[in-house]
């Protein structure tokens, strides 16, 4: 078993390496009628590609998406999608060094003790490149919530720098998508900017915390024990590369929370629905969602490819110095976020039609 599938109604498989010819996914489970077309997975693309600011990779893909399957007149026929992204900017020469030596931080010495070989190019399997695919299936469930959920929205944001955090009072969701740091807060963006440069002019990296709010999500989602919501949202972000820890609602902090602090008190709303006053439990509780927002974060760590030189050794076990050439992200936080929104939109999805296959979307009444 490779593991290169995720979900289980809409299941994901993702295929192809950093420096291969193409690379992409196959999108299964999809229901069909739902309008789609390049053209709307593309703005999805454009966000984490590389090369779109100084402050990533200069690597230069157009990260163009053709549908090969699935698709007939501008609908899902229910089969399933095959999206394809080809590679145009491969520069393997700069990984040549490292054919026999491990970078530290990166995956090459574990890959090389699993497989006994490894694709150094780029790092084959375990480049971030490999999210590219993910969102693109991202798009694909994107468009199915647009038809199924009208309400429902996903947006991520990066919540800290290295030192740097967010003001959560200049918290202005409107500013995400005008500047290079997925940053909602217009007034900070300066500061984030010179910031890393420095961080990048000192041929250094650093890590970052990203937040994905899921608004609309219908309560019942999710099931108990092994179907939760929060475990199948925990897991996805926990499989993008580099990131090393993951919160739902108040996550770690919850640890200093006393029970009377933590506890999510309900009245009913004027609406006839429950109305909650706070909201510690991140929008799920018993792995099920209640309607309320579903907030989820992660930690990323620095990027492990650096120009300054690190210790480590060969596949002759030999101890050596590295300088890890290449175009890397000075922080890899950055291009994560439009991956977070794609991995988050595909397992609600996922939990929405495996509600609609076990409860038909009959839900527990509450009041007359």
């Amino acid at each position: 078993m490779s593991l290169n599938s995720f979900g289980h109604v809409f299941r994901v498989t993702t295929w192809g390496e950093s420096h291969g010819p193409a690379l992409g996914a196959v999108v299964d489970g999809c229901p069909p009628g739902v309008a789609l077309d390049e053209g709307w997975i593309q703005p999805f693309m454009d966000r984490r590609r590389p090369g779109s600011s100084k402050h990533t990779t200069q690597r230069q893909e157009a990260d163009r998406v053709r549908i090969l399957s699935g698709v007939f007149e501008g609908q899902t026929t229910g089969t399933p999608i095959m999206l394809i992204i080809e590679n145009t900017d491969q520069r393997s020469r700069d990984y040549g060094d490292i054919a026999r030596a491990f970078r530290p931080g990166h995956a090459d010495i574990a890959y090389h003790q699993k497989y006994g070989l490894r694709d150094y190019r780029g790092g084959g399997r375990s480049s971030a490149r490999e999210t590219a695919a993910r969102v693109a299936a991202g798009a694909v469930a994107q468009a199915v919530l647009r038809d199924l959920v009208p309400g429902l929205t996903v947006l991520g944001y990066m919540v800290q720098m290295g030192a740097l955090h967010l003001n959560r009072d200049a918290f202005d969701a409107d500013a995400i998508r005008d500047n290079p740091f997925f940053l909602p807060d217009p007034s900070a963006v300066a500061e984030w900017e010179a910031y890393l440069s420095a961080i990048r002019k000192a041929q250094n990296s650093v890590g970052a915390a990203v937040e994905v709010l899921i608004r609309g999500c219908p309560p019942g989602l999710g099931a108990p024990v092994y179907g939760k919501l929060d475990t199948d949202l925990a897991a996805a972000m926990m499989s993008i590369n580099a990131v090393k820890g993951v919160e739902i609602g108040e996550g770690m902090a919850a640890a200093a929370l006393t029970g009377v602090e933590n506890a999510d008190e309900i009245r009913m709303g004027p609406d006839g629905q429950p109305e909650y006053l706070s909201n510690h439990a991140g929008g799920i509780l018993g792995g099920i969602s209640t309607g309320q927002d579903i907030t989820v974060r992660f930690a990323v760590k620095p990027t492990s490819s650096i120009l300054t030189p690190r210790r480590t050794i060969d596949a002759a076990g030999q101890e050596i110095e590295l300088i890890t050439k290449g175009r890397h992200d000075p922080c890899v936080g950055i291009r994560a976020v439009p991956v977070a929104e794609a991995m988050a939109a595909c397992v609600v999805l996922d939990h929405l039609l495996l509600d609609r296959a076990q409860t038909g979307g009959v839900r527990g009444r509450i009041g007359g």
